[in-house]
């Protein structure tokens, strides 16, 4: 079937509501119409995300039924085990969360398979904890995380509590694809499956055993204590964290916390921000004005679903107040540092301890690491993956996971939870903030201190977002270009002109599983272990041997993301070396997007 007659059946069909064929009925757009039914919305491997809207290239409430009867015939197929304990359901504050998790759940029933569905928004780290305090077979979460307000999404977990591994993701993929009718996915009525016991609620249990919990990973609670009064600001942006972060913070003992008000009811169409993602400093821009009239240390945000958090912290000079946000490279370094030189000291800092980051994360990690005899593992990006060490290394292994962290704003401590958590990371952010506190310093004097030990490290990200079916093509006909220029370049020689120029040591090719070293006379290849993705990234030296950049389409937004990481003793080196890859890389890249 075509993508017109996709829409046809769509527009007329009255198994379809009157509101979907009424949308479908109003578009006069050829290329609207293209982009809703060209294809079905991709389900990866953590679950779908899409704008929100009439079509199988969509959000509705039509293609999470079709996911969810994908999930559930993968369930089934896993024995009656995987039926008996079911499915955890949580949701945050996008328009129509609720909405799909109630046909999640009511697919689920249909399928004979019961569920426990949150009984308000939760967040992201609260869902991953339940699936495990609950011993369910797997997880859904309702969001679409940071993305703009026209977005949501549908995350799968697995029985650990982490994102769906990618062989049970193809497994539900298969399953989805194989169902050529979308009319013929089961469905049942939310009250009817409640009715029936295949649905049940939770909430204020999970939610006193997931903070009893967090107050277990504090680090030093005696600076915590002298420091109570410490006045800190926090944000929501309009997301599911508020009550989770609140909890945590005032259980460990912090009595200083002002809300913004302004942002403190959740609303999925975030009137207060052009993007509830605490990635970009204007995000935090009405916590800042409130910091300023509390006197506040620090200022902290979530994103909606409260997997992400940014920080900033109060400076003062010459009489001037200002307030530094930071990257999430230095707050993960800081956080890094912290707990293991407090861990360290406290005589609590195990034997075969390790920490996880991403490839594209500060290199600086590793010297972190280093100076306290700790391994640092590199993963591919996404927290499924510092997931799936913890299960492998900690869990069933020999070793003791201290900290994980990935340049986009994700810290996870503990092993409780198996994604990126933001309640977790604002109670050791504030933590770390009383710590310094005590020494008449803040957070961005910690920050100097571990440049100073380290050496300076400065790492960037571009962003291109190119929307619709042609934007797609672009992104992935770019990352074919420069996969092409890289097998075409033979020899040493050959290699100095990928990129535009910068000196290359070595490519790192994920798609193909190949490192391509080019430090020597000739050529020598030689294989990556880690799981296969599209991600080309360049090994530059530079003057500790650690300066990179790396392409990548983003795997939950129609962007290509291009990042660039320039280590040095100096700062101003540092600095100005970044700034020149960035304009010389950037302008290369983006060219292949025309």
């Amino acid at each position: 079937m075509g993508y017109m007659d996709e829409y046809e059946l769509w527009k007329t069909d009255p198994f379809f509501d009157e509101a979907t064929r009424a949308e479908l009925a109003a578009l006069n757009d050829p290329k609207e119409i293209e982009d809703r039914f060209y294809r079905d919305l991709e389900f990866g491997t953590a679950g779908l995300r899409g704008v929100l809207g009439a079509g199988t290239n969509r959000m509705n409430v039509y293609t999470v039924a079709k996911a969810t009867a994908g999930l559930a015939q993968y369930i089934i197929s896993c024995g009656e085990e995987a039926i008996s304990r079911g499915v955890v359901i949580s949701y945050d504050s996008r328009n129509f969360s609720p909405e799909f998790a109630a046909v999640t759940a009511g697919t689920l029933a249909a399928y004979g398979i019961s569920s426990k569905l949150s009984d308000e928004l939760r967040p992201v780290p609260m869902l991953s904890y339940s699936v495990r305090y609950f011993k369910a077979f797997a997880g859904v979460m309702i969001t679409a995380s940071h993305n703009p307000a026209k977005y949501n999404g549908y995350k799968v977990y697995g029985e650990d509590g982490g994102q769906v591994p990618p062989e049970a993701a193809d497994a539900v993929l298969a399953n989805i694809g194989a169902i050529n009718d979308i009319r013929t996915v089961k469905t049942m009525k939310l009250e009817e499956a409640v009715a029936k016991g295949l649905v049940t609620y939770f909430g204020s249990e999970a939610d006193e055993a997931y903070t009893e919990m967090l107050t277990k990973l504090v680090v030093d609670q005696s600076a915590i204590d002298r420091q109570a009064d410490m006045s800190i600001v926090y944000t929501p942006l309009h997301g599911s964290g508020n009550k989770p972060v609140r909890r945590i913070l005032e259980r460990v003992g912090f009595k200083n916390i002002h809300i913004v008000k302004e942002q403190e009811a959740p609303d999925g169409n975030f009137p207060t921000v052009a993007l509830p993602n605490p990635e970009n400093p204007d995000a935090l821009s009405m916590a800042i004005e409130l910091a300023k009239k509390t006197n506040a240390s620090l200022v902290f945000g979530t994103d909606p679903d409260s997997d992400r958090i940014g920080a900033a912290a109060r400076i003062e000079k010459n009489g001037e107040v200002t307030y530094k946000c930071f990257s999430g490279n230095q707050m993960g370094l800081m956080l890094l540092d912290y707990i293991l030189d407090a861990k360290q000291q406290a005589g609590k800092l195990p034997d075969n301890s390790f920490a996880v980051t991403t490839i594209v994360s500060s290199k600086l990690a590793g010297a972190i690491c280093a100076s306290y005899g700790v391994e640092l593992q590199e993963v591919l990006t996404g927290f499924k993956f510092i997931g799936e060490r913890i299960k492998l290394d900690d869990e069933f292994g020999n070793k003791h996971f201290q900290f994980g962290f990935e340049e986009s704003y994700g810290y996870l401590s503990g092993l409780d939870v198996r994604d990126k958590d933001a309640v977790v990371a604002a109670m050791l952010i504030c933590n770390m903030a009383a710590a310094s506190f005590e020494k008449g310093e803040t957070l961005a004097d910690r920050l100097a201190h571990v440049y100073e030990k380290y050496g300076f490290g400065f790492e960037e990200a571009v962003s291109v977002t190119l929307e619709g079916k042609e934007g797609i093509e672009k992104i992935q006909n770019s990352m074919a270009e420069l996969r092409n220029e890289l097998e075409a370049a033979t020899d040493v020689k050959a290699s100095q002109t990928l990129l535009g120029g910068p000196k290359i040591i070595a490519v790192r090719d994920y798609k193909t599983s190949k490192r391509y070293d080019f430090s020597g006379d000739e050529v020598k290849i030689t294989p990556i272990t880690l799981p296969k993705s599209n991600v080309l990234l360049y090994e530059l030296g530079g003057e500790k041997g650690l300066d990179w950049a790396c392409a990548r389409p983003s795997g939950t937004e129609p962007k290509l993301k291009i990042y660039f990481g320039v280590y040095d003793s100096n700062e101003e080196n540092a600095a100005s070396r970044l700034a020149s890859l960035k304009t010389e890389v950037a302008g290369y890249v983006k060219e292949k997007l025309k």
